[in-house]
Formats: C-alpha cells, structure tokens, sequence
C-alpha cells in the first residue's frame, strides 16, 4: 500500500478499493493456504474460543479437574517408575505421588472422584525389578 488515502474519502472505500484492485491484479492468487479456512481443525459450527483451544493443543496443554490431573499424573508417575534407572529413584517416584494421591484423598476437591488409592511401594518396586530381570535375560 503505497499511495495515502485521499483528504474526504471514507477509509473503508479507500481500503476495499486497493483490496479489489489487488484482486484483479492476482495479487492474491499465489499466497499460501488459499483457499483454506483460516482455522484448519474446527468443524462447521461456531466456537468463539477455537483459538485458546487450538493453541493448547499445540502447546500441548490441557484443562482437566483436579481429581482427573492427578489421575494422569499418577499414570505417568508409575509409567515412569517402570523405566527408573535405579531401586532409589523408583521408590521417589511412588512415594511422591502417593503423597499428592493420600492429600487428594483426605482433602477431595469439587469435581468427579480421584477414585484411586496409593500404590504399594513394595509391589511396585517388585514389579521394577521383574521388568529388569526379564530385560537383562
């Protein structure tokens, strides 16, 4: 754009003007996603909040209650427990999610139920040293 919008000329004329002339002039023909809907992803129906909910699913992001954060997060602790390195660090791992699981439980929050209970240490510690047995034969 690099004429000025003349002196007694709305600026929405003056705008929709250079945007046709643009137009015609297949200024827009090669530019890329054209012809794509500007928020690939949603379906038909309008949501005015696809933006926060796409940029959290890029980021990786997720908005769960409480009870069910902490639910994954014990999934993701035993998860982790299984590939610890050492006895030591597979004990940690339990014993600091169970601290959160012990405190969800005697303090629930509004929301679905965490319905899980602490992990046995020792059993999961068991568990750890079979996988590492097998994997070592």
């Amino acid at each position: 754009m690099t004429e000025r919008k003349p002196p007694g000329v709305p600026f929405e004329s003056f705008v929709d003007k250079q945007i046709h002339d643009a137009q015609r002039r297949g200024d827009f023909d090669q530019l890329p996603g054209a012809g794509k809907p500007l928020a690939p992803g949603t379906d038909t129906s309008y949501d005015e909040l696809w933006w926060i909910r796409r940029k959290m699913a890029r980021e990786g992001l997720s908005v769960l209650p409480p009870a069910l954060a902490l639910r994954k997060e014990a999934e993701d602790a035993l998860a982790a427990a299984y590939t610890a390195p050492s006895e030591r660090l597979v004990r940690k791992i339990i014993t600091d999610v169970n601290v959160k699981l012990r405190d969800m439980m005697f303090k629930p929050p509004p929301g679905p139920p965490l319905g899980m209970k602490p992990y046995d240490v020792e059993a999961v510690v068991r568990e750890w040293r079979e996988r590492r047995a097998a994997e070592t034969d």
